[in-house]
């Protein structure tokens, strides 16, 4: 239900979108971006509102390390990605900083409401910048792509906000029963479980594109991610209720950051993650799942 519903939100909101000529690079950072981190925006919010602020926290932290490893390793192996030189230059430092005020926040172990709230002030900003840049943007012409009925695409977004809704909730409940039989930590869980479930849509959509040669879109749509998941998803679960760091560890938090900045340093090379940086970051990423699982 969670796939299925970010599926069809993400069709239905990139169509509409696409009517109205909005540059692809845009359409990665908001449109996609949004669509795809929509499982973890309701997985992370209910798990708070259930007492399971470690899943919740782990969820977040996860996805964006399966985010700039796991899936820009695999679009990049499956076709090298073509990034921008206003990509490399705006938008990735976006996704850098977002990570930095992540850890800045989480000194004290807790993101309380006021830190909330200064995410999704900062989560403002970025749509507001991504919005302004758009406008000296050159859009394919909307008679150039195929159109969609509005009235479909409106309904593709209501079922996939239900599948949404209904099937994070199935997804939390499950992932916290599966935690207490096994005797492993929320956070461990949602670390690795819950994140690579939720990362699934953001994995499809990157390497699809990566394939088609919608590099713009594929790596969009991860920095895009990246920051939503931060700063909206963790700014309103924290607004919400505030969130507890105990079962993240400073490495956890190290490894985010520092896969990110990793993906910002390829991408500095010829403007273009080659195959074998994408290699070098799956090898990354496996060693840290190894380690996770190990200490688990």
């Amino acid at each position: 239900m969670v796939l299925v519903g970010a599926d069809r939100l993400t069709e239905g909101a990139s169509a509409l979108a696409r009517r109205f000529g909005v540059p692809e690079i845009v359409i990665g950072l908001t449109i996609v971006a949004c669509g795809t981190s929509m499982p973890e925006f309701f997985v992370s919010l209910m798990s708070a509102l259930n007492d399971t602020p470690d899943m919740a926290v782990g969820n977040v932290v996860g996805s964006n390390i399966m985010n700039s490893m796991l899936i820009v390793g695999c679009a990049a192996v499956a076709a090298p990605l073509v990034i921008s030189r206003s990509t490399v230059r705006k938008d990735i430092p976006f996704a850098v900083g977002a990570s930095l005020l992540l850890i800045l926040l989480s000194l004290d172990s807790t993101v309380g409401r006021i830190d909330g709230i200064i995410l999704l002030v900062g989560f403002v900003g970025f749509m507001a910048y991504t919005l302004w840049q758009a406008k000296g943007s050159k859009a394919e012409s909307a008679d150039a792509v195929k159109q969609q009925n509005i009235w479909l695409s409106a309904c593709y977004i209501l079922l996939g906000l239900a599948g949404l809704v209904f099937g994070s909730n199935l997804f939390v409940d499950s992932a916290s029963s599966v935690a207490s039989s096994l005797g492993v930590s929320e956070s461990v869980i949602g670390l690795t479980i819950v994140a690579g479930g939720t990362s699934l849509p953001e994995l499809a959509t990157s390497v699809v594109a990566a394939r088609k040669g919608q590099s713009a879109i594929a790596i969009g749509n991860v920095i895009g991610s990246n920051v939503f998941n931060i700063l909206l998803i963790l700014g309103a679960t924290a607004a919400i209720s505030p969130l507890q760091m105990e079962g993240i560890t400073t490495l956890d938090i190290a490894v985010m950051f520092g896969s990110v900045a990793l993906v910002w340093l390829f991408s500095f090379t010829r403007y273009t993650v080659e195959r074998w940086e994408g290699f070098a970051l799956l090898a990354l990423y496996g060693a840290y799942l190894a380690w996770l699982l190990y200490n688990a």
